[in-house]
Formats: C-alpha cells, sequence, structure tokens
C-alpha cells in the first residue's frame, strides 16, 4: 500500500489517491528485469492482465435498455441537424464527427462554433461517451442528456438563444412533429428540450465500437501483432492502468496534467466546476479507444501526433523519457484500439 498524495500515470494526468495498491506489485512485477527488445510476451498471462486491468467493452451501452428504433433513429436526425444551430451552419456532427468512417471528432486543436469562433479546448470523441464518468473536459455535465443541452444554448459552439428558439424551429418541420411523436407516445407535446436531449443521448449510446485489442482478449492469438503485444505488456507494467483502466481505457476518474514536471496551461480544468483548489488543472482522463483516430492531442490540442503524445505524457506523468522502441511499441498497441471499420477506412 501507498500513502502518498498522486498515484503516477503515464497517460493520464495522474490521479489523487489515498492507500492505492500499486498496479505493478498487483501485476507480480513478472515484466521486470527482461528486455522489452528481447522478451518475448507470454500470451495467456499478458490476456489474463488485461481482462482483469481493462476488459472488453460491452456488448451494449448502459442505459441503453428502454432506447428504442424509434428514439435511436430521431437521435441520429438531431445529430446531424444543422437547423440547430443559430445560422444553420452546424449540427453536433461537425465536432464529433462519426460519418465517413471518422473517430467521433472533427481532428482540430479546438473547435470553430458557428460564427467562427473557437472553443478553448479540444473536442472529445463522442464514440464510447456513453461509458465515460461525466461528460466534457472538467465534467460538468453528469449524463450524455445533460451534454447533449450544453453546445446548441453555448454562444460560442451552436449559438441558439434559448431553448424555445430550438422548439419553435423543430416544430415548424411536420416530419419532426411525426418523428418526436412516434419516439415519445403517448405525450401530447413531444417536441420538447428535454426530449430533444433524451434521443441524441440514445443514438450516442449506439456508438459503440469494435476493435483487434478486443479480438486479443476474447481469445484471439493474432489480433495482436509482436510490437503490439510488447507495447501491451509496456502499458500494463509502467503504471498507465493505474489512470487507463476499464473498458474505455480512462475516462472514469479526473486526473492531473504536469503532475511530475509542470504543463504549461492557463486552463483551470475541473477547478472551474468545483471551485476546489485541489482540482486546478484536472481533468477527466481521455480514453483510448480510437486513439489513433482522435489527433490532436491533450486538452487544449497541443499535441499533434501520437508519438509526441507518448513522449509528453511519459515526461509529464513520471519524469520518465521512453526510447524511440518504446514510443513505437507503445503507438502499434494503441493503434489497435481503433474501431475496425474506421481503421480501414484511416489506411
Amino acid at each position: 500500500m501507498t500513502d502518498t498524495k498522486f498515484i503516477h500515470s503515464r497517460w493520464g494526468y495522474g490521479v489523487r489517491a489515498v492507500g492505492v495498491r500499486v498496479v505493478g506489485a498487483a501485476l507480480g512485477m513478472w515484466f521486470v528485469g527482461a528486455s522489452l527488445q528481447a522478451a518475448t510476451p507470454e500470451t495467456p498471462k499478458l490476456r489474463q492482465q488485461a481482462t482483469t486491468l481493462i476488459g472488453p467493452l460491452p456488448d451494449k451501452m448502459p442505459g441503453s435498455e428502454a432506447d428504442t428504433p424509434a428514439l435511436i433513429g430521431l437521435g441520429k436526425q438531431l445529430f446531424f441537424e444543422k437547423r440547430l444551430s443559430i445560422n444553420n451552419s452546424q449540427s453536433c456532427n461537425s465536432c464529433h464527427a462519426v460519418d465517413q468512417r471518422k473517430g467521433g471528432v472533427d481532428n482540430q486543436p479546438t473547435s470553430p462554433g458557428a460564427e467562427g469562433k473557437r472553443g478553448g479546448r479540444n473536442s472529445p470523441t463522442v464514440l464510447n461517451a456513453g461509458l465515460h464518468l461525466a461528460q466534457f473536459w472538467d465534467g460538468r455535465a453528469a449524463t450524455l442528456e445533460d451534454q447533449a443541452k450544453g453546445p446548441i444554448l453555448n454562444p460560442i459552439e451552436m449559438g441558439m438563444p434559448n431553448p424555445n428558439v430550438v422548439i419553435e424551429r423543430l416544430s415548424a418541420d411536420k416530419g419532426y412533429q411525426r418523428s418526436f411523436k412516434t419516439a415519445f407516445p403517448g405525450q401530447a407535446s413531444p417536441i420538447t428540450y428535454d426530449n430533444l436531449a433524451k434521443a441524441i443521448a440514445a443514438f450516442e449510446r449506439t456508438l459503440i465500437t469494435r476493435d483487434r485489442f478486443d479480438d486479443f482478449l476474447k481469445g484471439s492469438d493474432k489480433a495482436l501483432n509482436p510490437s503490439e503485444l510488447r507495447g501491451l505488456e509496456l502499458f500494463l507494467t509502467s503504471g498507465c492502468t493505474t489512470c487507463h483502466d476499464g473498458p474505455a481505457l480512462g475516462a472514469n476518474r479526473f486526473q492531473k496534467v504536469g503532475l511530475v514536471n509542470p504543463y504549461s496551461t492557463k486552463d483551470l480544468g475541473r477547478f472551474e466546476v468545483t471551485k476546489e483548489e485541489q482540482d486546478k488543472h484536472f481533468f477527466k482522463v481521455p480514453s483510448l479507444r480510437n486513439i489513433v483516430l482522435t489527433a490532436p492531442y491533450f486538452h487544449d490540442g497541443t499535441q499533434s501526433t501520437l508519438e509526441e503524445a507518448v513522449r509528453q505524457m511519459g515526461w509529464l506523468q513520471l519524469g520518465r523519457k521512453f526510447t524511440e522502441d518504446e514510443v513505437k511499441d507503445l503507438v502499434a498497441f494503441l493503434g489497435s484500439l481503433s474501431d475496425k471499420p474506421r481503421a480501414a477506412k484511416a489506411k
């Protein structure tokens, strides 16, 4: 056991903890002393460790039990609806693109809003977002429904003045009149802002991805190549899973950026929500699923490549400079976390 204030993380931003068991000890430190380049991964043991600390994505998203085809279909239509922005120029998909096999982001450092103004943070992926402990980098939205309501009314993003204007636009469309009535049977006036958010959230709960890493966890010895296996081995034994654990490989805690070596940012992160001093520069740790598809990286979008993000995290969070071979293998492993259809398109 350790009673240090912080447990180091390489990918995320360092989680505050008291009395947390060191992950390396839990793994038995079977990797210690082995040469990463020369070692042959012990595949069954590696799979067992990865399954215990991470595990595959679920077949269905939590909370989707009551989502009907009509509700999901309406949510998809609303997700791509540009009339939800002040000048009919942007939809949810503009910043969180899921069409054309994209990674649920716009691949820009920060996103332009309906009137060209840019937000201060990188747009996080919407893929698998229903598994996150909260939404947005600072966790200010507890649910997908809460998150769906925010950007539409944000003056920098979609810029609608109030919910009533949104409802007026949708109510004027006979197609939406029928779709809302079907999705919310029994309601006299189903076109409401709450129902809009419920529908979008239902669609987003369908955005579960399927990747080769989960194929490996489920028993396929051929799913990962030797470099990817070495990267997984290093990922499991160097502290990454202290922060990037669970099926999403992250997104289940808030962590500090610049734990060992400082990171220059004026963004106070979680502090802006809680106003608690200890939350300054803490952010929701990003999920690593589909990370290859979601460049650029960090909350401020300053890291243009995954290789540089890996190097930076090693230094900022562990005070460690990874070798080029280690970076190569770690990036190779991270590539196995890409949704297979989207990964095929990316090639």
